[in-house]
C-alpha cells in the first residue's frame, strides 16, 4: 500500500468539510444535511474530506434491508481526495472511515453510496473497498442545459428552492409553484446520458442476510454500457469525486452528535 498506509482519517468541522469538498468534488457543492465530516491527513496535511448523513429519501433506503431503524444507516454523500495523496489512498480513506463509524456510532449497520456513471466514475473505489453493487439504472436525475449548466432534478423541482428560482429567472420559465421538470424540459434540459449505481457496505456483516435486493456481479456494468471513469467513457483530473450529486447543495450540520439520537423505525 506504501505511504497510503500512513493516511490518518479524523473528525473535522463542517466548515472546514464543505469548503475542502467545494474545491475538490466534481460537483463543487455539498449536501445540506451531512451530519459526520471526517478529514483525510497525510503528514499533517487535509488532502480531502468524506461526509455522511441521512440519505434524502430514506423510507425508500430502509427498505434495502430488512429489520433497519431510521438511525441504523448512513449515506456517504461525499467524497473528494486532492491528486497529491498517494496511490489507494481512496480506499484507505474509506477504510478509515468505516472503521471511525462502527467504533464510535456501532448501532449504525450498513453506508449506501452511489456513483455517478454519467459525469464522473463508476465506483471503481468502491469496488476495490468491500462494498456491494446493488443497483444500476439509467440517469434521470442530473439534467445538463443548453448553455451547460448541470442542475439535479430534485433542485428543479423544489417548490421555494433558492436555485430553482435561480433558473427559473435565467430561462424565463413560466413554471408558478409546479414542481414537475416538465418545464425545464420544454426549453431543452435534458438528462446527461449515463447510469446511476447504488453501492452499499456492511458494517455489521450478518445483516447481509436481510438485503433486500439482489447483488449484482460488477461485470454487469461493463456488460450493460454503464462502465465510466473520471467523466470519460470506460471528475477532473486528479480528483476523486465518486459520490453521486443527487442531493441538493449548501449547508452542512454540525456538530455530529445527532448520529447518537435514539430514534425508531416510523
Amino acid at each position: 500500500m506504501g505511504r497510503a498506509k500512513d493516511i490518518i482519517v479524523k473528525p473535522i468541522s463542517s466548515k472546514d468539510a464543505n469548503r475542502i469538498i467545494k474545491l475538490l468534488h466534481y460537483s463543487g457543492g455539498v449536501v445540506q444535511n451531512s451530519q459526520l465530516h471526517l478529514g483525510v491527513f497525510l503528514d499533517g496535511k487535509c488532502g480531502g474530506a468524506l461526509q455522511f448523513g441521512p440519505s434524502l429519501d430514506k423510507r425508500k433506503m430502509l427498505g434495502m434491508v430488512k429489520g433497519t431503524l431510521w438511525n441504523e444507516f448512513l449515506e456517504l454523500n461525499r467524497m473528494a481526495l486532492a491528486d497529491w495523496l498517494p496511490r489507494n489512498g481512496e480506499s484507505r480513506a474509506i477504510s478509515q472511515s468505516m472503521r471511525f463509524i462502527k467504533k464510535n456510532y456501532p448501532h449504525i449497520k450498513w453506508v449506501v453510496s452511489f456513483a455517478d456513471g454519467s459525469q464522473c466514475g463508476d465506483g471503481t473505489i468502491y469496488r476495490a473497498s468491500g462494498f456491494l453493487l446493488t443497483g444500476i439504472k439509467k440517469n434521470n436525475q442530473t439534467y445538463i442545459f443548453p448553455d451547460g449548466e448541470v442542475v439535479t432534478r430534485m433542485t428543479l423541482t423544489l417548490v421555494g428552492g433558492a436555485k430553482r428560482s435561480q433558473m427559473i429567472n435565467k430561462w424565463g420559465v413560466d413554471i408558478g409553484s409546479e414542481s414537475s421538470i416538465l418545464p425545464f424540459q420544454r426549453i431543452g434540459a435534458k438528462p446527461i446520458p449515463g447510469y446511476q449505481l447504488r453501492y452499499i457496505y456492511f458494517l455489521h456483516k450478518e445483516e447481509i442476510e436481510n438485503l433486500t435486493v439482489p447483488i449484482i456481479p460488477f461485470d454487469k456494468i461493463k456488460e450493460v454500457g454503464a462502465s465510466m471513469y473520471k467523466g470519460k467513457k470506460s471528475c477532473p483530473i486528479g480528483v476523486t469525486g465518486n459520490t453521486s450529486d443527487s442531493q441538493s447543495e449548501d449547508g452542512g450540520s454540525n456538530p455530529t452528535v445527532g448520529l447518537n439520537a435514539k430514534i425508531t423505525n416510523g
